[in-house]
């Protein structure tokens, strides 16, 4: 086995032809528009199976990128995501992240009402005067009060929806997935925060790249 001598700022591009020649190695084409959100999955994790998991809505991408451009901010359930997302990309267009899981009103109003943290800050969220994109890579519970919330009639712009665990999360998935509301969803058990970042940043990396950076 023989070690490759690659400077540090080569490593990810590297590691992203050494994913797309494997992908191609094992005939799995992945349509244009969402490559490299898939590519940079793998990228985060190794895993080759999101090529074939990640499930996105028609013209997903584009919406984001639309939705992005006018302003949109992100509202993610972990303090992990909020600090992975690029936040100074995201600022060129007007954009914040924001994530309301350690606000002291929230963490009241879940402990009375016995339900998550994750439940409340969505329903926080939605009271934003703001176009919102979610990026829940953790909890259930968060898509599953989405969905309550859209079926009363609030919008939002894209939901990211990656939650990892056992319980309720492939239910919560599928939600999001029968719904009319702009997806990127991982079926199955698999996903974290880690991996809601990367999507998100995947899509502000190809404005930057439109933009000239």
């Amino acid at each position: 086995m023989q070690i490759e001598h690659i400077l540090p700022s080569d490593i990810e591009k590297r590691s992203f032809e050494i994913i797309r020649k494997e992908l191609a190695e094992s005939g799995v084409s992945i349509p244009k528009a969402v490559e490299q959100t898939v590519v940079r999955v793998i990228h985060t994790t190794a895993d080759f199976e999101y090529a074939k998991t990640l499930m996105f809505s028609e013209d997903v991408i584009e919406k984001a990128r639309k939705a992005i451009y006018e302003g949109a901010c992100i509202v993610t359930d972990t303090n992990m995501a909020l600090s992975g997302i690029n936040k100074r990309s995201l600022a060129k267009f007007g954009g914040e992240v924001f994530c309301f899981m350690a606000d002291e009103e929230v963490a009241g109003e879940a402990s009375k009402r016995k339900v998550t943290r994750a439940y409340v800050s969505m329903e926080k969220a939605s009271r934003m005067d703001k176009k919102l994109i979610f990026a829940i890579g953790n909890a259930p519970t968060a898509l599953i009060k989405l969905k309550e919330l859209m079926d009363e009639g609030y919008k939002p712009e894209l939901i990211i929806g990656v939650p990892v665990g056992f319980v309720n999360v492939v239910e919560a998935k599928e939600l999001i997935i029968e719904s009319d509301v702009p997806y990127i969803v991982n079926r199955g058990r698999k996903g974290g925060s880690g991996v809601a970042a990367a999507i998100v940043n995947s899509i502000l990396y190809s404005m930057d790249e439109k933009r000239g950076k």
